[in-house]
């Protein structure tokens, strides 16, 4: 079985002198914004592609097998027909809806990786083993969490749903829990037209992307350089936590042996 994608090789020597492969600790803040959101758009397409495939092949089998006029072909037909109704109607929707969503991460995240040259922490597509959040950022102005939504036309801060606030609001006590440093929630719109920009809403700010990294700029430093990396370091860990260890998934290192 290969070794997971993205993950950096190193060699040990065994006792006969051979070099075995191991994988390092990989970097948990090292992912890409929207990697979550763009691998589920990508992994939905392909299923729909294959599963029309299929059908497709299956047809024309059935047909140059058993004749145009076989009820097996016409069966198939019909089959396809429904599956392609079905695509139409129900799983494009959720692919376009999984890629308007990813290309709305990697641009707040574009513009967030702006602030990493600047001084500030940025992390994407962070999970903690229950859900993920799309960006956490920190740095001497505070802990700043991101939910990214790709909503279009008009936004009316009154109306968003209590459950992107929720979402909003378990993310900040998340950040909060782990760090023990406060933290502030955002719900940022890449795309949408907010009545009301950066009003706050039960305790959540929202704000259009455009407006992002003037808000989070504006901020006067409340935390020192230490807690700051300290606030890092106990992200990392819970980062790595949540996370299946790839040492551990190759049997390394072999369990110890009591001496008998």
């Amino acid at each position: 079985m290969g070794l997971p994608m993205g993950r950096c090789l190193k060699y040990m020597p065994t006792a006969r002198g051979h070099a075995l492969r191991l994988p390092k600790r990989h970097d948990p803040t090292a992912r890409m914004p929207g990697q979550h959101a763009r691998a589920t758009f990508l992994r939905l397409r392909l299923r729909t592609l294959v599963t029309l495939g299929v059908l497709a092949v299956l047809t024309t089998v059935l047909g140059r097998s058993f004749g145009l006029h076989s009820p097996l072909f016409i069966g198939s037909e019909l089959a396809l027909l429904v599956a392609m109704f079905g695509v139409s109607r129900y799983v494009l929707p959720l692919v376009d809806r999984h890629d308007r969503g990813a290309a709305g991460e990697e641009h707040v995240g574009g513009l967030l990786d702006e602030l990493a040259d600047e001084g500030w922490r940025v992390i994407h597509d962070a999970s903690f083993g229950y859900g993920n959040v799309d960006h956490i950022a920190l740095s001497g102005a505070g802990l700043f969490t991101v939910e990214t939504k790709s909503r279009q036309g008009e936004v009316r801060v009154r109306t968003i749903h209590g459950a992107v606030l929720r979402q909003a609001q378990e993310q900040r006590e998340t950040l909060e829990r782990i760090t023990g440093e406060r933290a502030e929630a955002l719900v940022v719109f890449s795309r949408a037209w907010i009545d009301k920009p950066l009003a706050r809403r039960r305790g959540v700010r929202v704000a259009p992307a455009r407006m992002l990294l003037t808000y989070l700029r504006r901020h006067s430093e409340t935390l020192s350089a230490e807690e700051v990396e300290r606030a890092h370091e106990r992200i990392v860990a819970a980062l790595a936590e949540s996370e299946p260890q790839p040492d551990r998934l190759l049997g390394w290192p072999p369990p110890s042996r009591s001496r008998l």
